[in-house]
C-alpha cells in the first residue's frame, strides 16, 4: 500500500511542479514571441532543438538509469551500493556534459551553415548561449535520478520550478536588452535563460541534498561485502541508459532534421526564405509549445512509474506491478484526452488569446495547433508506457517503436511540407502519425511483457466519451459568449466550464474510482464527496 501511495504522490508532485513549469514557460514563450516576432522565434528554434538534443544524450538515459538502480537496491535492502550508484553515475555525467557543452559552443557556427545555408549564422549566437547549460543541467540530473530512485519526488520537483524560474526572468530581460542590437542578438539572450536557470536549479538540489547529507549517510549504513565492483555498477547503468538515450534522442534529432527539411521543402513548394522561416518558427514556437503543456501531467506519471514498477518487477510482485500498468495507462488517458479535445475545440481563440500583438502569425498557426492536438493523447499513451517498459528493463522495445512512427513521420513530412496549400501543416501531420505508430506498438508490448489486462472500456472510451461532452460544451460557452464578450473572457470562462464539465462526466461515467482518489494527497475528503454524489 506504501508504495501505491508513493506512485499517486510523486505524480502529484511532479505533475504540480510540470504545471507550475509550463505556466512560467508561457510567461516566457508567449512575451518573447510577442518581443521578436515569428522571425526571431526562428532564430531561437534553431538552436533549441540542437541543444535538446545534446541535452538528451546527456541526461535522457543515466538518471533514467539511476532511479531504477536506486530502486532495485533499496527493494533488496541494500543502501550503500544504492548510493555507489549515484556517485559513480555523477562523474559518469559530468564528463558527458563537458564534452556536449564543449560540442554545442565550439561547433556553433559549423551547425547553423549546415541546418540553414540560407542565413548569415545568425542563429549561432542562440546555441552559443546556451551550451553552458548542457555542462549543468547532467550534474542536477545525477541529484535528481538518486532522489527519484528513493521515490521522493520532491527535490525534483523544487529543482525544476526554480530552474524555470530563473530561465524566464533571466531570458526574458536580456532579450529586451539586446533587441535593440537586431534579433539575432536578442534570441541569444533569450537562449542565455536556460543556462541560468540550470545553475539556479542545481544550487537548490545541492542545496537539499546537504541538508540530507547526514541522514543519508545513516541511512546507508556499514559497507556491503562483497561490494559490486565499480565497472560491473558503471555497466549496468551504461546497458539501461544507452538505448534509452537512444530512444529519447530521435525526437530530438527528427526536430533538428525538421529544421533543414522543412526550410527547404517550403522553399521547393514555392515560399521564400524568410516566409519559411516565419512558418516553422509558428509551428515550433507558437503552436508547439502548447502541445508540449499537457505532456508534462503524463511525463510527471511516466517517472514516478519507474520506481515503482522497477521495485515490483525485482521482488516479482506482479498483481501490484499489473495494478499499476492499468492504473498509469488510465491516469494518462484522464489527463490527455480533455487537453487534447480542448485544444482543439479552441485552437485560434487559444493562438489569439496568447499572442494578441502577431494575430496574423496566430491565425496563420491554429490550424498547425489543430492538427497538433490529435498527438496530446497518443504523447500520453507513448510516455506511459515507455516508463512502464524501462521499469521492466525492456528499455530497447520502446527505442525501436519510436524509431519507427520517426521513419513513419519523415517520410509524411517531406511529402507534404513540398504542398503548397498543405505546407507547414504536413510537419504537424508527420508529428500525430509519429506518436500514434509509436503508442500503438508500445501497447501491445506491454501487454506482452507484463501480462496486464487492457480494459479499453474503462481504459479509453470512458475519458473519451466524458472529453467528447467537455468538448461540444466548450464549444457551444465560447460561440454564445463571443457574440457578447471578447476573445479573452470568452476563452476563460469556455475553459472554466471545460474543467466543470469534464469533472463531472468522470464522475458520472466513473473513471475514477473512490480508493483511487482516496490515495491521492488529502482524497479521503474528496473520495466521501465522490461517494455522495454516486449515490
Amino acid at each position: 500500500m506504501a508504495t501505491k501511495k508513493t506512485f499517486f504522490q510523486g505524480a502529484v508532485i511532479l505533475g504540480v511542479a510540470g504545471l507550475i513549469i509550463k505556466v512560467l514557460g508561457a510567461v516566457f514563450r508567449i512575451p518573447l514571441g510577442n518581443i521578436i516576432g515569428d522571425t526571431g522565434m526562428g532564430y531561437y528554434q534553431t538552436a533549441y532543438p540542437v541543444y535538446v538534443f545534446l541535452l538528451t544524450l546527456s541526461t535522457a538515459g543515466v538518471p533514467v538509469a539511476i532511479s531504477r538502480m536506486v530502486s532495485e537496491r533499496n527493494a533488496v535492502n541494500q543502501p550503500y551500493e544504492a548510493f555507489r550508484v549515484f556517485k559513480i553515475s555523477f562523474l559518469l555525467l559530468l564528463g558527458i556534459g563537458l564534452c556536449c557543452s564543449a560540442v554545442l559552443f565550439f561547433g556553433a557556427d559549423m551547425i547553423v551553415s549546415y541546418l540553414k545555408p540560407e542565413e548569415n549564422g545568425e542563429s549561432a549566437y542562440a546555441m552559443m548561449a546556451v551550451a553552458p547549460a548542457l555542462l549543468i543541467v547532467p550534474i542536477m540530473a545525477a541529484f535528481r535520478g538518486f532522489f527519484q530512485g528513493c521515490q521522493d519526488m520532491r527535490p525534483t520537483a523544487a529543482s525544476q520550478i526554480v530552474e524555470q524560474f530563473f530561465r524566464v526572468a533571466v531570458g526574458l530581460t536580456l532579450a529586451v536588452l539586446l533587441l535593440k542590437k537586431g534579433l539575432p542578438f536578442a534570441a541569444a539572450g533569450a537562449s542565455f535563460g536556460a543556462t541560468a536557470g540550470a545553475a539556479g536549479g542545481l544550487l537548490i538540489v545541492i542545496w537539499i541534498y546537504m541538508n540530507r547529507r547526514k541522514k543519508i549517510l545513516r541511512g546507508i549504513g556499514a559497507k556491503c561485502s562483497p561490494q559490486e565492483p565499480a565497472k560491473k555498477i558503471l555497466l549496468q547503468i551504461l546497458i539501461i541508459a544507452i538505448p534509452i538515450t537512444i530512444g529519447s534522442a530521435v525526437m530530438p534529432i527528427i526536430n533538428i532534421i525538421d529544421v533543414a527539411v522543412v526550410s527547404r521543402r517550403l522553399v521547393f513548394a514555392g515560399f521564400s526564405g524568410e516566409t519559411a522561416n516565419a512558418l516553422y518558427g509558428q509551428l515550433t514556437g507558437m503552436a508547439g509549445p502548447l502541445i508540449n503543456f499537457p505532456q508534462v501531467l503524463t511525463q510527471a506519471i511516466a517517472m514516478s512509474l519507474v520506481p515503482t514498477v522497477a521495485a515490483a518487477h525485482k521482488v516479482k510482485d506482479y498483481p501490484f506491478l499489473q495494478h499499476n500498468v492499468e492504473l498509469g495507462l488510465r491516469t494518462a488517458l484522464i489527463l490527455g484526452v480533455p487537453c487534447a479535445l480542448g485544444l482543439m475545440t479552441l485552437a485560434e481563440p487559444i493562438m489569439l488569446l496568447l499572442y494578441p500583438a502577431k494575430q496574423a502569425a496566430a491565425v496563420s498557426a491554429a490550424p498547425s495547433l489543430f492538427i497538433l492536438s490529435f498527438g496530446v493523447i497518443f504523447l500520453s499513451m507513448v510516455q506511459t508506457t515507455t516508463g512502464i517498459l524501462q521499469g521492466i528493463g525492456k528499455q530497447m522495445i520502446p527505442v525501436k517503436n519510436i524509431m519507427i512512427g520517426a521513419a513513419v513521420k519523415i517520410a509524411l513530412t517531406y511529402t507534404l511540407t513540398a504542398i503548397p496549400n498543405v505546407n507547414i501543416k504536413g510537419a504537424a501531420v508527420g508529428t500525430v502519425a509519429c506518436y500514434l505508430t509509436a503508442s500503438m506498438l508500445n501497447l501491445m508490448a506491454v501487454r506482452k511483457h507484463t501480462g496486464a489486462r487492457i480494459n479499453a472500456g474503462r481504459i479509453f472510451m470512458k475519458p473519451l466519451a466524458s472529453g467528447l461532452v467537455m468538448s461540444a460544451a466548450t464549444y457551444g460557452v465560447y460561440r454564445i459568449l463571443s457574440v457578447w464578450c471578447g476573445n479573452t473572457v470568452s476563452v476563460l470562462i469556455a475553459v472554466c466550464a471545460a474543467v466543470a464539465v469534464y469533472g463531472f462526466m468522470l464522475l458520472a461515467t466513473r473513471a475514477v474510482t473512490e480508493e483511487e482518489l482516496a490515495l491521492l494527497p488529502k482524497g479521503q475528503r474528496l473520495a466521501k464527496i465522490v461517494r455522495k454524489f454516486q449515490r
